[in-house]
């Protein structure tokens, strides 16, 4: 019996070391060298890809693909994989910080939508019809909501950044906080290979059709819902945990409601990406500006000291 305990200990050790060199520092700094050398490679390939298409040495196959036709188009792939960067933080940031976590939700959705711009751009019709053209209009809107987002993340970030430095700097002793970490790391460790296999088979499936049948791939706004679209429905699963969990170490009003906001606000997210247009925009701004409405009532509860354990 003496023997099995020890073994278990041994075995919680081992994971425990595990799971604290996955999210260390050293380890983000690694990530983020090999993401950016991955994406400068990938930026220099499409762009040779481009070139070659437009001298005709695929033929006329790539003719409709957006992706293939102009040089800005090309920014869309480096930017696919500091978007995989930027899925890294999050889960990286999960278990010390819960502002920052759902902050990296945010700044996601924002990178996705400036992505977007790009393609925009590569569709631009220059014209006195400029509000009658679909591709111009989504560019407007685009570049209206990424202003705003800006702004909203910057008020988000900096309604909690006293609170957030504390975080990261203290050390928890109490109990029941110190398994709240501990399961929000392991919930971020599953999140590792769960979102690395769904950005592998995302990518496949789209570069399987862009090569059998690259006729098919003629808006680039379609790559949006690769990848993402999923990412945004396990979050939604993810902030759910976080909230149930969350009753193990606080009955606080204001903290419950706070977490089961940001639930709303990822849905809200999640169901931006099966909208296009003026709607999509409203639904991304309006999941970003609920979240920081939310987050300012909390800061405003938690100021006035109201008493909320019941």
């Amino acid at each position: 019996m003496i023997k099995k305990l020890i073994h278990l200990k041994v075995k919680i050790k081992s994971m425990t070391a595990f799971i604290e060199n996955v999210f260390s520092e050293k380890t983000k700094k690694l990530s983020e060298r090999i993401i950016i050398n991955i994406a400068i490679f990938s930026f220099v390939v499409h762009l040779i890809l481009i070139l070659l298409n437009n001298f005709g040495v695929f033929g006329d196959q790539y003719e409709s693909s957006g992706f293939f036709s102009s040089p800005i188009a090309a920014i869309y792939t480096p930017f696919s994989f500091i978007l995989l960067y930027e899925v890294y933080l999050l889960i990286y940031y999960l278990p010390k910080s819960m502002t920052i976590y759902i902050g990296k939700q945010y700044e996601i959705i924002m990178l996705i939508v400036i992505r977007r711009l790009y393609k925009d751009l590569s569709q631009l019709e220059l014209s006195n019809n400029w509000f009658s053209i679909q591709e111009d209009l989504q560019f407007t809107y685009d570049l209206l909501a990424t202003i705003i987002l800006f702004i909203l993340i910057h008020l988000f970030y900096k309604m909690n950044k006293n609170r957030v430095r504390k975080l990261l700097k203290l050390t928890e002793t109490r109990p029941e906080i110190i398994r709240f970490i501990q399961i929000k790391k392991v919930i971020a460790l599953i999140l590792v290979p769960l979102f690395l296999v769904m950005a592998i088979y995302a990518f496949g499936i789209w570069a399987y059709a862009t090569l059998i049948n690259p006729s098919e791939i003629t808006d680039l706004a379609n790559i949006n819902n690769l990848f993402f679209d999923e990412f945004f429905t396990v979050l939604i699963l993810v902030d759910v945990l976080l909230l149930l969990f969350s009753f193990t170490h606080t009955d606080k009003f204001n903290k419950v409601i706070r977490n089961s906001g940001f639930v709303i606000s990822t849905i809200l997210v999640k169901l931006s990406f099966g909208t296009e247009g003026l709607l999509n925009s409203v639904l991304i701004i309006t999941a970003v500006g609920f979240g920081v409405l939310i987050l300012w009532i909390h800061m405003m509860f938690e100021k006035n000291k109201i008493p909320t354990n019941y």
